[in-house]
């Protein structure tokens, strides 16, 4: 499968503004960069998958890059390899640091997608927590239940303003990522 085509300068502007779910374009953006600077993936013992944890500072210069795995030594090469050569970035959207972890699919069948940004102005869901765990020592008492945080009306509109439109491409692409996610062996589905 031929490397995807690298983000426009439109596309990196756009990145460069959106602050939401953790600079959600500007990660998506960077891994598609890296992925097209990969070149063609051929299938056999080359083709693999790493995941890296990448910090990046306010400026877009690279902070730091730490393999957390990798399933072929020469996809991790190709990639940090591209990633030395990349072009200079935008300035992160938040202008602080940004930390995450990407996964980078040198493969000959297409992986991922680029993301669904329909939810991005909800409030996370609460962290879960066992209510009723007990540490042993301390008096048994029940936490109260997490409650979901309540959305103001006029920062709703104003972040739906920020939201691009869906294309048919991320929609596809997030079904799959659900349908890999729920599909039962069981029922062969």
């Amino acid at each position: 499968m031929e490397a995807p085509p690298a983000p426009s300068a439109e596309e990196w502007a756009l990145a460069g503004t959106y602050k939401l779910k953790n600079s959600k374009r500007y990660r998506y953006n960077w891994g598609q960069q890296v992925r097209s600077m990969m070149g063609t993936a051929i299938e056999g013992p080359d083709q693999g998958v790493v995941r890296f944890r990448v910090e990046i500072a306010p400026d877009g210069t690279l902070v730091s890059l730490t393999t957390l795995w990798a399933t072929s030594e020469v996809a991790e090469k190709l990639a940090r390899e591209a990633i030395a050569k990349m072009p200079p970035l935008p300035p992160t959207p938040t202008g602080q640091p940004l930390i995450f972890e990407q996964t980078i699919s040198f493969q000959p069948f297409a992986d991922g997608g680029p993301p669904n940004y329909q939810d991005d102005c909800l409030p996370d869901p609460p962290v879960y927590r066992n209510r009723f765990a007990w540490d042993g020592k301390s008096a048994q008492t029940q936490a109260d239940a997490p409650k979901r945080q309540k959305i103001d009306p006029q920062a709703m509109a104003e972040c739906l303003k920020q939201l691009p439109p869906d294309t048919v491409e991320s929609v596809s692409a997030h079904n799959q990522r659900q349908m890999d996610q729920w599909r039962s062996k069981r029922l062969g589905h």
